[in-house]
């Protein structure tokens, strides 16, 4: 379904990223675990069409998507909830969850049949629909992130560290969301740090450091990999 071969990306001189190689099959949850800076989000970037790769090629669904606008990425099925959340503070949880659309240009009907879908994902989401998404507790404005990149229906969704400033209890609220979206039938892509919590859910996953992939495996290879364990889930 998606496939990226010897992947570059420089930041200038910098080489952030070095001969990437992934693939992720359709129906699949495939975790990318790294440290804070590793790379995982100019992965994520390269994928929706952010960054443009310097070499290597990323395709979907057997076609080439370099060059290609991030827009356009969306309407072709590409769904990405960014590390940081990045929701428009001051406009409306309802508001918020339309522009996750836009680029689809939804009739009203469609619009919300999307809305309806997110709201059984997230019921909070629509008590607070009137609230200003900056109101929100930082669960529920993951939440909202959730539900914005799902509003375009997209066949794959790249979550980017969706656990990040949360408490524990909202972390197991959100990777069990995160595994009934892939449930329901959307490939998943999941980048994070907290290693236990992603490959509990995982299919398969990747580690990067330093913009390099260092291992690949099953959930039960990495889980029974000492370094993956040493670094990443303190054992």
């Amino acid at each position: 379904m998606l496939m990226l071969n010897e992947v570059s990306v420089r930041y200038g001189m910098y080489e952030v990223l070095s001969n990437i190689s992934l693939h992720v099959e359709q129906g699949e949850l495939v975790v990318l675990l790294g440290a804070n800076g590793a790379g995982k989000s100019t992965i994520f970037r390269s994928i929706s069409g952010l960054s443009k790769p310097a070499s290597g090629m990323i395709t979907w669904n057997k076609k080439a998507i370099g060059g290609k606008s991030a827009s356009k990425l969306v309407q072709e099925g590409i769904g990405h909830c960014p590390e940081g959340r990045n929701l428009f503070p001051a406009m409306s949880v309802y508001e918020n969850l339309r522009m996750g659309a836009y680029a689809l240009r939804p009739k009203k009907q469609q619009l919300q049949e999307s809305l309806s879908e997110i709201y059984a994902l997230f019921p909070i989401l629509e008590e607070k629909k009137d609230a200003q998404a900056g109101s929100l507790s930082g669960g529920q404005q993951q939440m909202l992130a959730i539900g914005r990149a799902m509003m375009s229906k997209p066949k794959l969704v790249l979550f980017d560290e969706p656990s990040i400033g949360l408490a524990p209890l909202i972390v197991e609220q959100v990777f069990e969301v995160i595994r009934t979206i892939n449930q329901q039938g959307t490939t998943v892509l999941l980048a994070e740090q907290n290693a236990n919590a992603a490959l509990r859910i995982a299919d398969r996953g990747y580690v990067i450091e330093n913009g390099r992939m260092v291992v690949e495996g099953t959930r039960e290879e990495l889980l029974a990999n000492e370094a993956v364990k040493k670094a990443y889930i303190g054992a």
